[in-house]
């Protein structure tokens, strides 16, 4: 299975922690938070990983190259700011497989079993799986809303909340043509989880959410990121 990992981010809310790198080269007990991505997913059979990379993602070219251990690294290079849904639909024109692919936000660390969350894409029918992570007291994410059949109803407005909430946790499993198929492949600039999410909605293809209470952290904001070293060892 082949996986894109989105790291072509600004980084912004991060740069007073980590003011000099991308995201998913902050360093973590000593090594890039990228690495703990790739060790993961590679016990989870994961074989190639393309990587969408933008602000500083020369950093991310030197540090790994082409390989890491013994699955090839490719690249999709961003010549201007396009947002995780553009990164994502320059990326897909890399894959090689018709298979299913495995998405990663490339700040997010989460810990879902892989067989597990492709037999729920399959058992579900999906044009698009979710991985969805339960955020008491949320004050950071948009809360996501599932029928009984395990499909996405809607997803709502962040809203900073003392209660807890079915949130996304940035691992994905999603059909290769889904966007092709969607005509949603002539967007540029634009963002998977404003845009390109609650189009699929909007033109009702099976979006299925996937909950799990695996090992998560999001190093997105220097909080977050602090907490990090406890949870990744």
């Amino acid at each position: 299975m082949e996986a894109i990992i989105l790291a072509g981010g600004l980084g912004t809310r991060l740069r007073s922690a980590v003011p000099n790198l991308p995201k998913p080269m902050a360093p973590i007990n000593g090594k890039p938070f990228l690495e703990y991505l790739f060790d993961y997913w590679l016990q989870q059979g994961i074989k190639r990983f393309i990587l969408s990379v933008g602000y500083k993602g020369e950093v991310i070219r030197e540090q790994f190259g082409t390989k890491y251990k013994d699955v090839d690294l490719n690249y999709a290079i961003e010549k201007e700011p396009l947002g995780t849904g553009g990164g994502l639909l320059l990326s897909i024109k890399q894959l090689k497989s018709q298979k299913p692919f495995l998405l990663l936000n490339g700040d997010t660390f989460f810990a879902v079993n892989l067989k597990n969350l492709f037999k729920h894409h399959n058992d579900c029918n999906s044009d698009i799986t979710l991985s969805l992570v339960k955020i008491p007291n949320n004050k950071r994410y948009s809360a996501i809303l599932l029928n009984k059949y395990g499909l996405i109803n809607s997803i709502e407005r962040r809203i900073e909340s003392s209660k807890e909430d079915l949130s996304n946790g940035g691992v994905y499993v999603m059909k290769k043509n889904l966007f092709e198929e969607c005509k949603l492949t002539s967007k540029k600039k634009c963002s998977l989880e404003n845009n390109l999410i609650p189009d699929l909605l909007s033109q009702k293809r099976r979006v299925s959410g996937f909950v799990s209470s695996a090992k998560f952290i999001d190093i997105g904001v220097p909080s977050d990121y602090n907490r990090a070293e406890k949870i990744l060892t």
